[in-house]
Formats: structure tokens, sequence, C-alpha cells
């Protein structure tokens, strides 16, 4: 019978994502058995991310001071806001080299099946980043599934009504792909050439 402790382990070490049971506990059972160390530094990073990180008060991206380190530099190009769904994609985006602009992560893609809509996805925050008076195009970066097209469509429809320029990276990257798994030239074609959403 196993202690609550490593009970609680194996049940926290499920929340991440793809860890199942078996996983969660073949993880647990080498952190207590071969890797004492490194479960300690997990810990303490684990702690003093929790402590420290907060959301960028302009891109909403994940940062320890209130402006990110991108949006606060003047070499980025701040009439171009690309939107994008989590930071690993705007990583991806800065890794093409293609975009000089700036950024805005939305944490997520509008979902019906999981209970997220726009009021969940705080539009209101990228709109009212939209309309601050520097922004002159805004380009739509979410991934090519169901979700990322319907967050693309409906932020076509709620940023085409305030009168700002909205494209739509090109379809280089794979219908049903993540921006995570796409390559970088392929990435970078697609921003390039980029079109209207509404077309």
């Amino acid at each position: 019978m196993t202690s609550s402790g490593l009970e609680s382990l194996i049940e926290a070490l499920r929340c991440l994502p793809g860890v199942g049971p078996k996983s969660a506990q073949r993880m647990a059972y080498h952190l207590m058995q071969r890797d004492r160390k490194g479960a300690q530094c997990l810990g303490q990073s684990l702690l003093h991310a929790l402590e420290a990180v907060r959301h960028c008060q302009r891109c909403n991206t994940f940062t320890e001071a209130d402006i990110c380190e991108r949006c606060a530099s003047s070499r980025r190009d701040r009439t171009l806001l690309c939107v994008v769904e989590t930071p690993v994609d705007m990583n991806m985006m800065e890794q093409t080299l293609a975009y000089k602009g700036l950024y805005y992560v939305l944490m997520g893609k509008i979902s019906p099946l999981d209970g997220v809509g726009p009021h969940e996805l705080g539009l209101e925050r990228l709109v009212s980043r939209v309309l601050d008076g520097e922004v002159r195009e805004v380009v739509l970066a979410t991934n090519f599934t169901n979700e990322g097209e319907a967050t693309a469509h409906y932020l076509t429809v709620l940023l085409g009504q305030k009168g700002v320029r909205v494209t739509r990276i090109a379809r280089g990257v794979p219908v049903g792909g993540e921006l995570e798994y796409v390559d970088s030239g392929t990435l970078a074609q697609a921003m390039r050439e980029r079109r209207g959403a509404a077309d």
C-alpha cells in the first residue's frame, strides 16, 4: 500500500497533459527512488513560478514583470499585432524571423464543447489593446483546427466592426495542424502569404 504522500504526488502529476495514471506512477516512483534532488528542484521551481510568473499587461503572455520584454522593446513594429492561442505558438512565430510586430496571446481558443466562449477568453482585453491607437493591422495566427478557425472567424467579425484591418496567416500550415508542431520555414511562408481574414 502506498503512502498518502506518494498518492498525492501521483495524482498531482496526472494534471500534466498526456500523463495518465501509469505514467504518473512511473514518474513519481522515479523521482522518489532515483532522483530525490530532481524532485526537490522541481518542487521549488514550481513554487517559484507560481509566485513570480504573471500575465503581461499588454500581450497576456507569461512574464515576471508587468510588461514583457517584447512589449517593452522599441525595436518591434507597434502597428502590427499578431494574435496567437498560446505562448508556445508565439515562440514558434518568433523562430520564423518573419514577423517583427507585437503579440496578443489568447491563452486558449473558442471551444463550446469545453465550455470556452468569447467571454472566457477575456476578449475585451484584446479589443482594448487593438484600439489603443497604435495598431493598424491584426494578424490572426490561430491554429487551423476547427476551434482555431472558429476563433479566427469570431475575431474577424468582432474586430472588423471596429474598423481594424484583420488578416489571417496563409494555409502553408496544414489544415488540422497546430503551430507548435509546424517547422519554422512553413510558418514563415504562411506569415508572408497572409491574407484578409474575411477572404
